[in-house]
């Protein structure tokens, strides 16, 4: 449905019907009605939308279904005086498929109970304005010659709206909340003998994403495209409109950003139950721009462990384990959009490869050149004595890649509690001699510290690209010799083995051949 023209408060009708498979052709394909995939026809005051999955498979290339039971999925539309349209479906439903797979057989099985859907479809955004949709549970069974797994919910609703974006595109904010999550996965592995069954549980799931200037319009005109240049000529003829079409729909979006969120999640091993109170994972990223960031982020509070997994640790360490973690990392300097750009403009579908063999070297220099950088944001590792801060850039001096090269590296590292740290270890050292060698640590990297008015300590870290270390202003470690080329590792392949060990054929080996005693001698490294 997400793809109809403005409907304008036309009459539901046999003509109205027509219309609108004639809109949806454009992006599925004739195929799709003549195959049964997709009927539309008109319903009381409204039209009906039944995608037959049944039909799918048989117009698929043959697969390894060896059982498949999916129902239609049917969508209401009616069209709004305003030319946009409301949609609505009733989807309670249980489905079955097998296939085979490289391990076997797996088999499948859902059931969705008593699922609603209803919006408003805008297509001039091709987007939802407004969007609600509600389930009261589901279950999903997966299985198998090696692993199964059983997941199951409770009552979840979702909201979703969407807008014209100031600059193009569309902004839209999406939400979903889950209740009673939970999964099984057992593995049962008779060939290596391994069974271990995994359970993960969360009493609330929250899902949420935005997004600004979505190229919505673009993508599925893309999607058109496709459709109408399947056949490989009139691609390549038609490449300029492709490339139109993908110069348009840069840069996808401007700012995406999503973030899962457990309450209470529980992870069940054989060693026992791990726990977190909350459990965090988020991305977002700009869209193709000249500046592009990339950000991800992990966040546990209240972690536990199971008391046999505590005692597989030395004693001392109990103490030591964390109790709430934060990281954050990402990217910065992301040129997407040169790089996309002279894709676009460089690719010929008509030769073999389209892209020269040299460009992606080209396009990777100068991706290099604008220095993007591998971010540590500020993140932190605590328990109830100590508190781990952390953040710093790695950076890429230099204008295609190689190993022998290293980034340059900053970091700041800030610990309150430290004290606690060493004197933990202290005392384990008394019994654990393995513990001794941590004091010493310990004990040196508090030496490079500086300490801040408010009591914490602190190290600044800087790693060069020559290979030097400096910490808090102190350089621990010298830069890397410098190897001239020719220099490491040169033999003269020409030269015999008399002459390689005869010392009367090479007057430098010989114990008359005068020694320069100011010679230069490598430089000790640190």
């Amino acid at each position: 449905m997400a793809i109809c023209a403005p409907a304008f408060a036309q009459g539901i009708d046999a003509q109205g019907a027509a219309q609108i498979q004639k809109d949806i052709a454009r992006y599925l394909g004739n195929q799709a009605f003549e195959k049964g995939v997709v009927k539309v026809e008109p319903k009381g005051d409204a039209y009906q939308l039944t995608v037959d999955f049944k039909a799918l498979v048989k117009a698929m290339p043959e697969q390894d279904f060896v059982k498949f039971d999916l129902p239609p999925y049917v969508l209401n539309v009616k069209p709004r005086p305003d030319g946009t349209w409301d949609v609505g479906s009733t989807f309670s439903s249980k489905g079955t498929f097998e296939v085979k797979g490289p391990e076997g057989q797996q088999t499948t099985e859902f059931d969705l109970k008593d699922g609603k859907m209803a919006g408003v479809y805008d297509p001039a955004l091709a987007a939802f304005t407004n969007l609600t949709s509600s389930m009261a549970g589901m279950t999903m069974a997966s299985k198998d010659a090696k692993s199964s797994v059983e997941a199951r919910a409770g009552a979840t609703t979702m909201t979703g709206t969407a807008t014209k974006a100031a600059d193009g595109g569309v902004d839209f904010a999406m939400s979903q909340t889950m209740a009673d999550f939970s999964e099984t996965v057992t593995i049962d592995d008779t060939e290596t003998g391994m069974k271990m069954p995994l359970t993960f549980n969360s009493p609330s799931l929250v899902v949420d994403a935005t997004a600004k200037g979505l190229r919505s319009r673009a993508i599925l005109d893309l999607v058109g495209f496709g459709v109408a240049n399947e056949d490989e000529a009139k691609l390549k003829a038609n490449q300029a409109e492709l490339k139109t079409l993908l110069l348009a729909a840069l840069p996808v979006w401007q700012r995406f950003d999503g973030t899962y969120k457990f309450k209470d999640f529980k992870v069940g091993t054989p060693l026992g139950e791990f726990n977190t109170t909350e459990l965090v994972a988020k991305f977002g990223a700009d869209g193709v721009s000249k500046n592009g960031t990339v950000s991800y982020g992990l966040k546990a509070s209240g972690l536990t462990v199971p008391a046999i997994a505590a005692q597989m640790l030395p004693t001392w360490s109990a103490s030591l384990l964390p109790t709430d973690i934060e990281l954050n990392f990402g990217g910065a300097n992301l040129d997407l959009d040169t790089m996309a750009r002279k894709s676009i403009d460089a690719f010929d579908l008509t030769k073999e490869p389209p892209l020269p063999a040299e460009f992606g070297d080209q396009i990777g220099a100068e991706f290099l050149a604008k220095s993007p950088k591998v971010l540590i944001e500020p993140s932190v590792i605590k328990n109830k004595d100590t508190e781990i801060a952390f953040k710093g850039e790695v950076r890429f001096p230099y204008d295609k890649p190689d190993p022998t090269k290293k980034p340059d590296v900053d970091m700041t590292v800030t610990v309150s509690g430290y004290d606690k740290i060493v004197e933990t270890l202290q005392e384990a050292s008394k019994t654990t001699p393995d513990a001794s060698n941590a004091v010493a640590a310990a004990l040196a990297m508090k030496g490079f510290a500086k300490t801040l008015p408010d009591g914490r300590i602190e190290w600044v870290v800087n790693g060069k690209s020559d290979g030097s270390v400096i910490v808090n202003g102190v350089t621990v470690k010298a830069a890397d010799p410098v190897v001239q080329p020719g220099e490491e590792g040169v033999t003269d392949d020409n030269a015999t083995d008399d002459q390689a060990t005869d010392p009367a054929q090479d007057p430098d080996q010989s114990e008359e051949a005068p020694q320069d005693s100011e010679q230069e001698q490598p430089a000790p490294q640190q």
